[in-house]
């Protein structure tokens, strides 16, 4: 069966006339790999479906429904389906065929979810957050520096689930080393749920590596000659993007600890040992991120002190100046005064006289301002 027809006979979307287009479509197109990281050239949300035995792939096209009957009658092996943003619909057969708890699918449908893990029966359902770095030539204060979506994940005996959220993180890369690792994939679906946590937290540590980077630059424009001259925007944005990005990595520290520590049932214990590794990872991201934060904290201060001391310097300057300015204009004001008799009124030289003073006392205003740095 193809993977329209798999599509129809899995979610029932057969009574959908939308559908009808889509299938007609797919028939026209040259087919091609479902294993590509990207969402199904069908039309529909399913990226690809694997099944795995031995720790090997298994070839063919088979569809989804015959390959959880062969995965369940024969008690070997298990099934790897992957999605991208389903809807509710596309997802409501899926669901039916795995037995998956109605609250779960709700929130694989909806995302937005916080990192978590949850039992259902005989099935686990993570959430992780996925990050990565957007890329620009200079941080500004509404530079996007994190983006973030997230992989939902249920676990069961004979299979694995993931949907994904979001334009990055995709999974191809990863399902390629997991298949060129056997050995790995014959510890079960629980193998698949390490590798996937491993993946999302070595992001973490390479979005930190990231953002390391533009901390120290804007570290470095603080601390220059003009440091207070920088925006203080950027200080600001890099901290609401770090606090996205903590949003992601803190919330994940319990559950991984749960499938480190926890038993269960779909989980071999030879296989928590790989989560405490990964757990020990998320730590180090988690504390990076916390000293991140202290350091931005005191960039800005160092940034407010640098401006209000600024700020000192501009009205010492002022003041100098208007303390020399005030020389002459008091001077000038006296003698502006419309009265008969004032000394040295009509003295020849009361004039030049009068320059010279004011010439002497703006003179030695102007030394002692300047040895004191006002000037």
């Amino acid at each position: 069966m193809s993977m329209a027809g798999n599509l129809r006979k899995v979610t029932g979307l057969d009574k959908v006339s939308g559908l009808r287009g889509v299938a007609r479509l797919a028939r026209r197109r040259v087919r091609v790999d479902l294993s590509h990281p990207a969402r199904s050239p069908l039309g529909s949300a399913v990226v690809n479906c694997v099944t795995y035995q031995d720790g090997e792939r298994v070839p063919g096209g088979r569809d989804l429904v015959d390959a959880v009957q062969h995965v369940r009658e024969t008690g070997a092996g298990f099934v790897w389906l992957g999605l991208h943003e389903p809807t509710a619909r596309e997802f409501a057969g899926i669901a039916e065929l795995f037995g998956l708890h109605p609250l779960a699918v709700e929130d694989a449908v909806e995302a937005h979810q916080r990192p978590k893990l949850e039992r259902y029966g005989e099935t686990l359902f993570a959430v992780f957050k996925t990050v990565c770095y957007v890329e620009h030539k200079e941080l500004t204060a509404t530079s996007e520096v994190v983006n973030t979506g997230e992989i939902m994940v249920f676990v069961g005996h004979d299979f694995v689930i993931t949907v994904r959220h979001g334009r990055h993180g995709s999974l191809g890369p990863l399902r390629e080393e997991l298949e060129a690792n056997p050995e790995q994939l014959t510890k079960g679906p629980a193998a698949v749920l390490h590798a996937i946590a491993d993946h999302v937290v070595d992001d973490y540590l390479t979005v930190t590596d990231s953002v390391q980077a533009d901390i120290d630059q804007v570290e470095t424009d603080v601390f220059a000659e003009n440091g207070a001259r920088v925006d203080p925007g950027r200080i600001y944005q890099l901290k609401r993007e770090l606090l996205e990005l903590k949003r992601a990595v803190a919330p994940l520290a319990r559950p991984l600890l749960e499938l480190a520590t926890r038993p269960e049932r779909v989980v071999a214990p030879e296989i928590q040992a790989y989560f405490r590794d990964v757990s020990d990872h998320l730590l180090r991201a988690t504390e990076q991120i916390a000293a991140f934060d202290e350091l931005l904290n005191s960039i800005l201060q160092a940034h407010l002190a640098q401006v209000s001391v600024a700020q000192n310097e501009d009205m010492r300057k002022i003041t100098a100046w208007a303390a020399l300015i005030a020389v002459p204009t008091m001077v000038c004001g006296v003698y502006g005064m419309n009265f008969d008799f004032m000394p040295e009124l009509h003295w020849k030289l009361g004039y030049p006289m009068v320059w010279v003073v004011i010439a002497v006392a703006c003179t030695a205003l102007y030394r002692g301002f300047k040895h004191n740095d006002w000037l």
